[in-house]
């Protein structure tokens, strides 16, 4: 039986893609989102457009379950997946996210719209082999992006609306 809610939980890192691809994220304490835009600072993401129709991109931002993480971690016999690793720009607690596509959820003052699940890449087999297979729907977190603009904090609340 799960412990997460399917409504609320809290954030519980950040983290942001370096102009590099592949390179390490740099965590942050605090963050602020830009409608149509994503998080600025990540500077990989950051009001990139859409290729297929030159306006704002759908993957503004990812997020994922620490507890998601924890599950994959213990699969694959490692003692953890430290936050960040999984490239994910929002690692939450106490929430499902897995219900959420469609939906909307609030993290601090900003609004996200989740787009579509996570689709995990060739970098989670360097972090074990094995994770990119476990990262699978429902297993890997979801795409949004920031339909109103705000600011947020680790340890805000992330509440489905």
């Amino acid at each position: 039986m799960s412990t997460l809610s399917p409504v609320r939980g809290r954030i519980a890192s950040f983290h942001l893609h370096p102009a590099a691809g592949g390179a390490a994220l740099t965590s942050a304490d605090v963050i602020e989102l830009e409608a149509e835009r994503g998080i600025r600072g990540d500077q990989r993401y950051f009001g990139r457009k859409s290729r297929s129709t030159g306006g704002p991109s759908k993957r503004q931002i990812t997020v994922i379950e620490r507890e998601v993480l924890q599950r994959h971690a213990a699969a694959l016999s490692l003692d953890a997946i430290a936050p960040g690793v999984a490239r994910s720009n929002i690692e939450t607690e106490g929430i499902d996210l897995s219900a959420s596509v469609g939906r909307r959820l609030r993290l601090g003052t900003a609004v996200l719209e989740v787009v579509e699940p996570r689709e995990p890449c060739e970098k989670m087999e360097a972090i074990a082999p094995g994770l990119r297979a476990l990262m699978a729907p429902p297993g890997q977190g979801i795409i949004a992006r920031v339909i109103e603009s705000g600011t947020a904090r680790v340890g805000d609340a992330v509440e489905l609306i």
